[in-house]
């Protein structure tokens, strides 16, 4: 059982709060997983990696129960999705269970911009706070440095001669860093004459909307790893014919770089709950869970499993059951849905100036954004709880406004004070959630068939996630995925890249708007990943963005962010 939290001090701030922690030495946390010292790589006094050699012995264990957390559309009033995943796995060691949580790492770009940290808050924080907020164990470097190599071995081939006939108008694969630059979005290299290459357009996104980003938390082991990153298409012939990284010969340099940092890390809550932290692909951009691999060895090692998706149930929870699931075969045992009275009452109309003032009816009217994600949720197949995170503002008719609207759903809400309280505040709902847990449930099921068609399988998610009325894109955009299909690519998930507040494209449409025209914009193969991107019109585009998905067929070649 986890210690007691530290005494609620409201006054500390979170940064505070966690260098106030009493964290453990990293081998004493990884003793309690069964993780032995020579299994783990330690990165200082309270982080290290999980061993390769010790993952691979781990395959003829039963899986412990995974729990799901995710939220409702995300407002700037704030869900804690996070938090609520480090205090669940916190109260699940309360009540006497062998738990872990998997979550995300933090990207630079949003920790630095108006995002803030990805560590949790108040009493439910992943610790060593700082250290996870910024460089931690390297991974993104490594990814970064991964993705770079890439593109200078590109350039490097078409100054060499261009053996593979690479149309310079036609190269896709930009390059990445781990930070919000705009002056990098759009530029022009091989400027300076004939030894530096030829001048042509590119730019950088950022480090987490790279596919080697989404390759690495979805490859088995270091084989998957090279095998997925040699099929990356990386541009195209004058003839349209795709180059993969294979053929560029950069996988095996490539899988060195990454070599590390396919490795989960291990740290540790504020109540010295075990947390796996690795990977982070964007939700509105890419499929948003953390890496595969971390998930299943916290399955092998632990009896309940607390992870996260990424921004709404929409975007996160659909993409964790269709992409993570569908290619791990693994499956949820419980959906815990995150909301506050704030952001229903947001989503029914006030104003965030105006929230402190108690909102009755607009909670209500919130809260059909909350049926809604319950409505999708259930479709999986999996029972869902709703954890209403508390703020001290909100008031007892407000919360019972909340409780009252899930329980005609059918569907309990458990009010949370883990923020405040730590583990403490999330016992009665890590008790609700084991019971669900273990109840025999044979029902999971995925969205789609592997075998239904691209853009059918598109239309799926927006008419049955999103209810969208109808779904339409230009001929270029079907003919593109026609081509992927003639060349075997047409068994393939979809990852939806949309605004992330609104089940519509438009990011001010709050609530559950329903029959709405959904847009596909673009689509992008990543063939390595294992899944073609379907860019939706309404999201922020630029230039670059817009041209992703003609690279193949009409022109430059470009990539998004």
């Amino acid at each position: 059982m986890a210690d007691d939290p530290p005494a609620m001090t409201p006054v500390k701030s979170d940064i505070e709060i966690a260098r106030a922690a009493a964290k453990r030495p990293i081998a004493e946390v990884g003793a309690r997983l069964g993780i032995g010292v020579d299994d783990l790589i330690p990165y200082g006094h309270d982080k290290a990696k999980v061993s390769r050699d010790f993952i691979a012995g781990l395959g003829a264990r039963p899986d412990g129960k995974l729990i799901l957390v995710t939220a409702i559309n995300p407002t700037p009033a704030g869900e804690g999705k996070t938090t609520t995943t480090v205090g669940l796995g916190d109260g699940l060691s309360r009540i006497g269970m062998k738990a872990a949580i998997c979550i995300r790492e933090a990207s630079l770009g949003p920790c630095f911009g108006m995002k803030g940290g990805a560590a949790g808050g108040g009493f439910a924080q992943v610790v060593p706070m700082e250290e996870m907020n910024l460089h931690f164990t390297g991974d993104f470097h490594a990814i970064t440095s991964a993705h770079n190599l890439l593109s200078a071995m590109i350039d490097n081939h078409i100054y060499w001669g261009n053996e593979l006939g690479i149309d310079q108008r036609r190269v896709t694969w930009r390059r990445v860093i781990d930070m919000n630059d705009r002056a990098l979005r759009e530029m022009v290299v091989g400027l300076g004459g004939a030894a530096n290459g030829f001048a042509r357009e590119t730019g950088f996104d950022i480090t987490v909307a790279s596919e080697v980003m989404a390759i690495l938390c979805l490859a088995a082991d270091l084989d998957d790893l090279e095998a997925r990153l040699g099929r990356i298409v990386v541009g195209y012939t004058r003839d349209r014919q795709p180059v993969t990284c294979a053929e560029i010969g950069a996988a095996g340099a490539m899988t060195v770089l990454l070599r590390d940092a396919l490795q989960p890390n291990l740290v540790q809550t504020l109540e010295n709950t075990p947390a796996f932290v690795h990977g982070g692909p964007f939700a509105n951009i890419a499929h948003g869970c953390n890496s595969l691999i971390a998930t299943k060895t916290a399955l092998k090692l632990a009896d309940y499993v607390v992870t996260e998706a990424g921004f709404g149930a929409d975007l996160g929870a659909e993409k964790f059951v269709d992409i993570k699931c569908r290619k791990g075969g693994i499956a949820p045992s419980v959906v815990v849905l995150v909301a506050t009275v704030r952001a229903l009452k947001m989503n029914g109309g006030v104003a965030r100036e105006a929230l402190g003032a108690e909102g009755v009816a607009a909670v209500r009217a919130g809260c059909a954004n909350l049926g809604r994600h319950i409505e999708n949720l259930r479709g999986f197949g999996v029972p869902v709880v709703v954890a209403i995170n508390h703020f001290t503002g909100d008031t007892e008719a407000e919360i019972e406004a909340l409780v009252d609207h899930a329980a005609e759903l059918g569907i309990e809400a458990v009010l949370c004070t883990h923020w405040a309280e730590g583990g403490a505040g999330t016992e009665v709902l890590a008790h609700r959630v084991a019971t669900l847990a273990q109840a025999k449930n044979d029902g999971f099921t995925l969205l789609y068939p592997d075998e239904m068609p691209l853009f059918q399988k598109i239309e799926c998610i927006a008419k049955r996630i999103y209810r969208a009325g109808a779904v339409t894109a230009d001929k270029s955009v079907r003919a593109q995925l026609d081509a992927w299909e003639t060349a075997g690519h047409g068994g393939l998930p979809i990852c939806v890249a949309k605004t992330q507040y609104s089940f519509s494209t438009d990011p001010a449409a709050r609530g559950a708007p329903e029959g709405h025209v959904v847009h596909v914009r673009e689509v992008r193969l990543s063939a390595g990943a294992g899944f073609v991107v379907a860019i939706w019109a309404g999201s922020r585009a630029r230039p670059a963005e817009r041209r992703t998905a003609r690279a193949a067929t009409s022109g430059r070649g470009a990539g998004w962010s």
